[in-house]
């Protein structure tokens, strides 16, 4: 039985989200199971999970991409300690499975898990694998993609194509809009902003600006914006010398029910945020971050757009003018918005967290070498796990975790606790969940 695992990394809700939807699908299944997650001090991690009432180790490891030689020097340095630290917390912790998330801190707890013969496993939300992820492929006994272009960078044996996990509450809130599109449509009232919980300086600035000159109020909607801590002051002012009916908030804790309630959504295009967004079924506005990886995020939305589920709003084109005709274009056709919300939630994989759930249940009740020559040849993708349709606290030295640290690693799962994925339909999540 799975009765510990560690979720390690995080730093951007972009990682730490899907990991958070795996282990609200592991907690379904098992509500006993003991969960850890680690990160860092200065990661999203740090906020959210402790009131969550998650337990949280913290690493003391910084980035080493996009530094600077004296800032890259000072980084590396620390990352002995830092393996020191995840050597510790897995010896301590004794976890059944250890699943990296992204982000710095998954580097060194996925290191360490696979050094102590502890079972390891990576979620990759993008299209392109990140640092970390490419330096962990060698070691980890899974990798759970969103894009089946990504599978190149692992042992093809290793490879799942899941999609990208979504927490619980979207998948209800998809539900919802599939049983009752009509009152789900009807009661959507917002406009929807996300300049992210740290803000988006683009965002932040143009949007008010554009809102301002569609007359949101006339139109009979209102605005929820994301504005992270620092902004969220000045653009409430900037919104009242504006007259345009705004609630600016530094952060979002259901984000669910928010995109349930916008009638459109003005956002970034990283992969949770698609994800999340095909969940539900809701049509977007989507300004790529043009310092992304690779452009990556650029990639997201013209996908996205090519399905006809969102507009794609390049930063380099972004002017107060041009995003008022886009959100005029979708808010004076409520038909085009529906159509928009279908096409998203055709593109979306809602349940993508059972499906990494069953994979792991399956795979750790077999117990084998995820190198072993004998599963090179026979096991490849599983032909039940289909792609995606779109995008194929307390500290180290004075945490104080919950004592059961006794028992062995072995997973003895009854046979019909894994249900076949092929025969589910998109808003089928194995279980009780719902089914439709």
């Amino acid at each position: 039985m799975i009765r510990r695992i560690i979720v390690a990394g995080g730093g951007t809700g972009g990682h730490l989200f899907p990991g958070i939807a795996v282990i609200e699908e592991l907690r379904r299944r098992l509500p006993g199971v003991e969960v850890l997650f680690v990160g860092t001090e200065r990661g999203i991690e740090h906020r959210l999970l402790p009131k969550m009432g998650e337990q949280l180790a913290l690493l003391d490891v910084a980035p080493l991409k996009g530094r600077d030689t004296k800032e890259l020097l000072r980084n590396v340095i620390k990352l002995p300690r830092a393996g020191a630290q995840a050597l510790g917390i897995v010896r301590r912790f004794r976890p059944d499975v250890v699943v990296g998330v992204g982000g710095y801190a998954s580097g060194p707890m996925v290191a360490a898990a696979s050094m102590l013969h502890v079972p390891t496993a990576l979620l990759e939300q993008n299209a392109r694998v990140g640092l970390t992820n490419r330096m962990l492929a060698p070691m980890v006994g899974r990798a759970y993609l969103t894009f089946p272009e990504t599978s190149q960078s692992f042992a093809p044996h290793r490879v799942r194509v899941c999609g990208n996990p979504v927490r619980r509450g979207f998948v209800e809130a998809g539900r919802r809009a599939m049983t009752d599109p009509e009152g789900f449509e009807a009661r959507a009232d917002t406009l929807l902003v996300l300049g992210g919980s740290q803000g988006a300086r683009s965002i932040n600035t143009f949007v008010p600006e554009a809102l301002g000159l569609v007359d949101v109020r006339a139109r009979g909607f209102r605005v929820v914006h994301q504005a992270g801590l620092a902004n969220q002051e000045s653009i409430e002012a900037r919104y009242r010398e504006l007259g345009v009916p705004a609630r600016v908030v530094p952060f979002i804790d259901d984000m669910a029910q928010a995109y349930s309630n916008a009638a459109m959504v003005i956002a970034r295009a990283g992969a949770t945020t698609l994800a999340e967004l095909c969940a539900i079924g809701r049509p977007s506005i989507l300004i790529p971050f043009p310092h992304a990886a690779d452009d990556h995020q650029r990639t997201n939305a013209e996908a996205l757009e090519a399905r006809g589920a969102s507009i794609c709003l390049p930063e380099t084109e972004l002017s107060a003018e041009s995003l008022r005709e886009r959100v005029v274009a979708v808010l004076d056709r409520p038909e085009h918005r529906r159509a928009m919300a279908d096409a998203a939630r055709n593109a979306g994989r809602p349940e993508a967290a059972a499906a990494i759930v069953d994979d792991l249940f399956r795979w750790l009740h077999r117990g084998e070498d995820s190198g072993s020559e004998e599963r090179r040849a026979s096991e490849t993708q599983d032909p039940n796990i289909e792609p995606n349709n779109l995008f194929a606290s307390t500290s180290l030295g004075g945490a104080e975790l919950s004592p059961a640290l006794r028992g062995g690693r072995s997973y003895r799962p009854p046979r019909n606790a894994c249900r076949p994925l092929a025969q589910r339909r998109p808003l089928v999540v194995n279980g009780a969940l719902f089914e439709i």
